[in-house]
């Protein structure tokens, strides 16, 4: 499932909330491995405080989302279903398959902004009524994805910074 024009129920908005919470793990995993595994030619306070911050903000989003998920009246999809959507559509690259940590972080952060970006599209375009309150759904996904904005700008920075 991927975002599609509307969301028109509960049980599309939870997959795709779900979604959004594997997204943040997947940020949140590699920005952990990419601390950890930081070269001494990488090392220094502006790529550390990035990946630490990235590993904080994906948490606290995942967070959100799941309080959202929690309170939608839907079945949960299974874990590893969402796990394989995520892998397929949006994260069919590996960590190797860029030019180093920066590169990396920068398409993990771009790639969940454009997944909010789309996903507050189409709950805006639905008229469906959802089990929860939709100028907050849409305030926290809003909140979201300027942090994701933020992210890439901070990136950005960083990179800029080292050239």
């Amino acid at each position: 499932m991927t975002v599609n024009d509307r969301v028109s129920s509960d049980t599309q908005l939870a997959r795709l909330l779900q979604i959004g919470v594997v997204l943040e793990e997947v940020v949140e995993v590699r920005a952990a491995r990419h601390y950890d595994t930081l070269s001494p030619e990488e090392r220094d306070d502006a790529i550390e405080e990035l990946l630490e911050d990235a590993r904080e903000e994906s948490a606290e989003h995942r967070e959100q989302l799941e309080a959202l998920i929690d309170r939608l009246d839907a079945e949960a999809v299974p874990v590893e279903e969402v796990q394989a959507l995520v892998e397929s559509t949006y994260a069919q690259t590996g960590p190797e398959d860029f030019d180093g940590v920066l590169y990396d972080q920068l398409h993990g952060e771009e790639t969940a902004y454009k997944f909010y970006d789309d996903l507050i599209d189409a709950i805006e375009a639905s008229d469906a009524e959802y089990g929860l309150d939709r100028d907050e759904l849409l305030a926290t996904l809003k909140a979201i994805r300027e942090e994701e904005a933020d992210g890439v700008e901070e990136v950005t920075a960083v990179m800029e910074a080292r050239e």
